[in-house]
């Protein structure tokens, strides 16, 4: 997810970890360790010297249990090096470190792999990307309740029994709200998969999730032989979906057996299609995601430029159109059930 909702996670299981022993610092910590996972965007562009790698290695291996588990041992030494020293001699055990490194580095690829976008939960054993699709990359109403009572705890010495409280309730209140997007994930798949067989579409793969920002409005994928068929659906709309937009896939536009875009396919877990420009590349739509605009199939807003650079080839994030102020009306009416 987002990087402040990470954060916001990291901090609560410091807290969990050394709250009563360190008191606020717990959460400056477990926010730091909650943070590293991402830090993966900055070393593939250290490793890296192309767009495909990088996006690759995000949400790779620093995204693992395996790395959750080294991590904790070499941060949680490296800390409590630097941290058991004068006054604070004695005050926090080598174990605590550990713990809380582990908490915070392992529960930020573990609520990651809730969102479309999942992660690479078991490399380098395999390369498996666990992905959900039950809550949207950015979700405030899992964050912000969080946040506050974190906020809140803060003003509390680490002694009293109101800072557990407040950390309780923070907890407790995302936790049902994820809870609340599996249930609403199971639902909405079966409205889904009703409406592709009410309008008797035959389809060989399918896949939805919520659009940005909500857990209200869905949508919904699914390949056929010819193209893919998009709908969305909202908990607010009084009918279930009947139409579907239809999407051409375009694959013969790119030569999609070389090794390179046979890793963009397999980042887009082959839900994808592709545009002639006006310009000298290809537009590469990652179709997992929804369309902005609900009426305009070509707003997609996870889109790369392909183009040839030398041997490789590269894939460039698109900012060549920007949404517009009715692409937002429409996906929040579209949200309201309009």
């Amino acid at each position: 997810m987002d990087s402040l909702t990470q954060i916001v996670l990291g901090a609560a299981v410091g807290e969990i970890a050394l709250g009563k022993k360190i008191g606020n610092k717990a959460l400056l910590f477990g926010a730091i360790g909650g943070t590293i996972p991402d830090l993966d965007v900055f070393f593939g562009k250290l490793f890296y010297n192309n767009s495909i790698d990088e996006l690759i290695f995000h949400r790779g291996f620093m995204h693992s249990i395996p790395f959750a588990i080294i991590g904790a041992f070499l941060f949680g030494y490296l800390t409590f090096w630097l941290y058991d020293t004068g006054k604070r001699k004695n005050t926090t055990t080598r174990k605590d470190w550990i713990w809380l490194y582990f908490l915070s580095i392992f529960t930020h690829p573990l609520l990651d792999s809730f969102t479309p976008y999942g992660t690479q939960l078991f490399l380098p054993f395999s390369d498996y990307r666990v992905a959900f699709n039950t809550i949207a990359v950015v979700d405030p109403l899992y964050t912000i309740p969080f946040l506050i009572s974190l906020i809140i705890l803060m003003f509390f010495k680490r002694s009293n029994p109101k800072r557990t409280w407040w950390l309780k309730t923070g907890g407790y209140v995302s936790s049902f709200y994820l809870l609340l997007t599996i249930i609403n994930k199971i639902y909405i798949d079966s409205v889904f998969k009703g409406a592709l067989s009410k309008a008797k579409i035959e389809y060989k793969r399918y896949s939805a999730q919520p659009t940005i920002l909500n857990n209200v409005l869905w949508y919904a994928i699914a390949e056929t032989d010819l193209d893919y068929k998009v709908t969305f659906y909202s908990l607010l709309d009084t009918h279930k979906p009947t139409s579907f937009i239809s999407l051409p896939k375009n694959h013969d536009l790119l030569p999609m057996h070389n090794p390179d875009l046979e890793k963009l396919e397999w980042f887009s877990n082959d839900f994808y299609n592709l545009q002639k420009t006006d310009s000298s590349f290809i537009r590469y739509n990652d179709l997992r995601y929804p369309l902005l605009n609900p009426e305009d199939k070509n707003s997609s807003v996870f889109s790369f430029k392909v183009k040839k650079n030398g041997n490789r080839w590269e894939a460039l994030p698109l900012y060549d159109r920007a949404p517009s102020q009715e692409d937002f009306q429409k996906f929040w009416l579209r949200v309201s059930g309009i």
